[in-house]
C-alpha cells in the first residue's frame, strides 16, 4: 500500500500513514492565511525510505491548494523547499530572506 498524507486537524499535524502504521508528521500552526511549519519526525522504523519527502510535498501542496503562505520554521521543511525551488512561492517574498530562501 502507497503511503498516505493527510492532516490531522485535531492534533494540528499532517501525518503520513503506510497501512494502519503512522510513519511520521509535520507540526504546524495555522492562523489567517498562514500555516507555520513547527517540526517534522519520521519513526525509525520507518526511516531511509524518502517518507519525510513524501508528507513535506503532500503538506506543501494542502497549503498549495488552501491558498496558504508557508512559514517554514522546521529546518526539515526549510531544506526541503530549498531543494524544490518551484515550491519557494508559497513562502511570503518579504519572509525568504529569514528562512535563507
Amino acid at each position: 500500500m502507497d503511503p498516505q498524507v493527510t492532516d490531522n486537524p485535531s492534533q494540528t499535524r499532517f501525518e503520513i500513514h503506510e497501512g494502519e502504521d503512522l510513519a511520521g508528521f509535520a507540526q504546524y500552526h495555522a492562523y489567517k492565511d498562514e500555516i507555520a511549519f513547527l517540526h517534522t519526525e519520521i519513526s525509525e522504523r520507518f526511516g531511509g525510505r524518502g517518507l519525510a519527502g513524501l508528507l513535506i510535498r503532500g503538506a506543501l501542496d494542502s497549503a498549495r491548494e488552501r491558498g496558504l503562505k508557508v512559514l517554514p520554521y522546521c529546518p526539515f521543511v526549510r531544506g526541503w523547499i530549498t531543494r524544490h525551488p518551484d515550491y519557494v512561492g508559497l513562502v511570503p517574498q518579504q519572509d525568504r530572506a529569514r528562512f535563507g530562501l
